[in-house]
């Protein structure tokens, strides 16, 4: 079908097409901020599988990082500097400081949107202390985070949503993009369109654009204790995966400390920022023992490590003893009910526990991917090692490895990345879509969605998604969580591979079109079980330890042999039960521009 044939909306055998100059995939804050952008520019459209204002960008609590040194004395370098440190120098450096230098505008840019920010006595933007965040390249904990209660990721997708209803961004809302159609043209492999499936009505739509925005988060749910949404399987990072194109650095996976312990439900950091203290058992500070200097703000592997560590070795609380405390006590109720609403309802609802009188049980759970779809500084998505992109296809937040977050993520880095880097990406795709023209779809670009969703009505196997799914999440969280060696690896491994096979003999009872949300849940299942699969094979390539991965078996950064990205590629057949079978490792050097790793003490 030619391009210029297309003129809004057709429907051709039973598929609808629609033609718009970029294309967005999820409307969580990065996608939201590149559309507000690329509104300005060009005829824009969000395709997205919840409404929007329930994307995951809602739950972020704690704040977004800007030195906007409103509260004490900061700077931008001091904030790239702990960036690569907090990374523990996987960090790309140009890249830290472009989400450094940048972060100052971010923050402006929202306030002028409308964003009620916390303020201080003389109207300022209020800032708190956050993990891992100093003044003076490490000296003393710094006052960064830039907040709206424990609320700024609901206030921060509130207000994007707004504006990009006051800038006419068109939202396809409850639309699962499920595929994307590629086409060569003058020798180069190049996106055509998004393939999506609407909820409402089981119709599939195909979406022609120039440029598109892949923006549809994390993928959380391969493990079981999460503080993920049930709706974070990482249908975007699986999408790219499947046109064998790389992903970055899957091997580095964020464990929050401070989930309510047995739930996974997130405690923010901004708590710890405010004073609370973790203890174990006995009532010890034990965080004293691990960082000195910022005790309980060391960045967020080294305090989850800390908290397992103390459990392992007996010091947990509990009549099981499987957890430490978080004691917010000491900080009253007027603390607890202005600054931290949220988390302190949490604790009440879900453990009966309250903050006010008595600590509450936490422990770490599965948060934030450091890797997935690797980017330039522009958001265009690369194609090899070697950094040649994709022209016309893009990538932001926590689906795209830029690297900002190298092995280790900051926190209140994340409210900050979705929004420097989810801006560069519409801008950059809005003088994209000047000069390109729509690619030519091939006869039937719905074919492969069509394909794969009759296959799952018509299977009548044995095997459940849910079960599929919870065996998946409980062998990641036993064998691939804050500690891994090579058996546990191993051991994933074979699992994984049991539950692909079994996968072939799902069964999806309900066969009909509306709102088919069983059907859905079992092509994202699909999704998790690949990504599962890279996580764990290049966890398993890995052989150090280096921010949210820690190998037991190696328990030391290895500079001299580990200092580079992992790029992995699909190859082939996935039915294999050895993962070097089809997955294929490359190497991208690190960045560097003015920091050399040192050892990371805090």
């Amino acid at each position: 079908m030619a391009a210029q044939q297309i003129k809004d909306v057709q429907v051709i055998d039973g598929v609808h097409y629609h033609q718009h100059e970029i294309i967005i995939i999820g409307a969580g804050g990065a996608g939201m901020r590149a559309a507000i952008e690329a509104a300005q520019g060009a005829d824009t459209a969000v395709i997205t599988k919840l409404y929007p204002t329930r994307s995951h960008t809602g739950a972020a609590q704690g704040g977004m990082a800007a030195a906007l040194a409103n509260v004490e004395e900061d700077g931008w370098e001091w904030h790239t500097y702990d960036t690569i440190k907090g990374g523990d120098y996987l960090v790309d450096q140009d890249s830290a400081e472009i989400l450094a230098k940048e972060a100052i505008e971010a923050v402006i840019d929202l306030e002028n949107m409308g964003l009620p920010f916390n303020r201080t006595p003389e109207g300022k933007i209020d800032q708190r202390r956050f993990g891992g965040h100093t003044r003076d390249h490490g000296k003393a904990a710094v006052r960064r985070a830039c907040y709206a209660a424990d609320r700024t990721g609901h206030m921060i997708l509130q207000t994007l949503y707004q504006n990009c209803v006051k800038h006419n961004v068109k939202f396809f809302n409850e639309y699962y993009a499920l595929d994307l159609v590629m086409n060569t043209v003058d020798g180069v492999e190049r996106p055509a369109a998004v393939v999506a499936y609407d909820l409402k009505t089981g119709d599939i739509h195909v979406f022609q654009g120039k440029a598109f925005i892949f923006a549809t988060g994390g993928f959380g749910k391969v493990f079981k204790t999460t503080s993920n949404a049930h709706t974070l399987t990482g249908d975007g990072m699986g999408i790219i995966w499947r046109k064998g194109l790389p992903l970055e650095d899957m091997e580095f996976y964020q464990f929050h400390p401070t989930g309510l312990a047995g739930l996974g439900i997130l405690l923010t950091e901004g708590a710890r920022g405010e004073g609370a203290i973790l203890r174990n058992a006995s009532g010890e500070r034990f965080m004293e023992r691990y960082a000195p200097t910022i005790k309980d703000l060391a960045p967020r592997d080294i305090v989850a490590r800390s908290m397992v560590q103390e459990v392992q070795e007996g010091r947990g609380a509990g009549p099981h003893k499987d957890y430490v405390l978080l004691d917010c006590t000491h900080l009253g109720a007027e603390v607890l009910e202005t600054k931290l609403p949220d988390i302190t309802e949490f604790a009440r609802t879900y453990l009966g526990v309250d903050p006010v009188v008595e600590p509450v049980p936490v422990y770490p759970t599965a948060h934030y991917a450091m890797g997935g779809i690797p980017t330039n500084n522009a958001g265009e998505v690369l194609r090899n090692d070697e950094e040649e992109v994709v022209p016309g296809l893009y990538a932001a937040g926590e689906c795209a490895c830029v690297s900002v977050h190298g092995s280790n993520r900051l926190g209140t880095n994340s409210l900050l990345d979705i929004n420097v880097f989810g801006k560069r990406s519409g801008r950059n795709a809005v003088e994209y879509v000047k000069t390109a023209e729509f690619i030519p779809l091939p006869e039937n670009p719905a074919a492969n969605l069509q394909g794969m969703l009759n296959a799952l009505r018509a299977n009548n196997g044995t095997e459940s998604v849910a079960g599929i799914r919870r065996e998946l999440q409980e062998t990641m969280d036993a064998n691939a969580q804050v500690f891994r060696t090579k058996e546990t690896l191993t051991e994933a491994t074979r699992v994984i591979h049991s539950l692909r096979e079994r996968y072939r003999n799902i069964s999806v009872h309900d066969k009909g079109k509306r709102f088919n949300t069983e059907l859905l849940e079992g092509i994202e299942l699909g999704f998790l079980l690949d990504l599962a699969e890279v996580l764990v094979y290049c966890a398993l390539n890995r052989e150090e330890s280096r921010g949210g991965h820690m190998r037991d078996d190696f328990p030391k950064r290895d500079d001299e042999n580990w200092m580079h990205h992992t790029m992995a590629y699909l190859t082939g057949d996935r039915t294999s039960p050895n993962p070097s079978d089809h997955i294929k490792l490359g190497k991208k050097p690190v960045r560097m521009t003015r920091y050399q790793p040192q050892e990371r003490k805090y």
